[in-house]
């Protein structure tokens, strides 16, 4: 596996548990009744997301984010790894962004600015790097 491969999947599982550190204390805070529900803006009285604490709206928002990275950082990886371009640069890239994910959410969680866009503009730069590496 290259080590482009080896940051992706390192990524998912990341993004794995930060779907366990957002759903532990959403069902808490929420309960089973709303968190296993159609959730129907209409029968909520809104969004589960606008009823969440601070903290754990935070956390939801950190792992949305992520989702949102994961598919440029995916298309990244496979893109260098398929046209057989690994090089340690790409590697370097592959890993700061897994870095920078890590990173952001304690910073996203404990608000703070503007470190939390510091850290994900390295994430983002890390990925656009390997894209443009993989073109040059």
């Amino acid at each position: 596996m290259t080590p482009e491969l080896t940051a992706l999947t390192l990524a998912a599982l990341l993004q794995v548990i930060q779907f366990v550190l957002m759903s532990v204390p959403a069902n808490l805070e929420l309960g089973p009744g709303k968190t296993t529900s159609a959730r129907d803006r209409s029968k909520l009285g809104g969004s589960l997301e606008d009823q969440l604490s601070d903290k754990t709206a935070r956390l939801y928002r950190a792992m949305n984010n992520h989702f949102e990275g994961l598919i440029l950082f995916s298309i990244a990886c496979v893109v260098i790894t398929l046209s057989d371009q690994s090089t340690s640069y790409t590697a370097f890239s592959a890993f700061t962004y897994l870095a920078a994910r890590i990173l952001y959410i304690p910073a996203y969680y404990f608000g703070l600015r503007p470190w939390r866009s510091v850290i994900w503009l390295i994430g983002f730069g890390a990925t656009t790097l390997m894209l443009i590496a993989a073109l040059v």
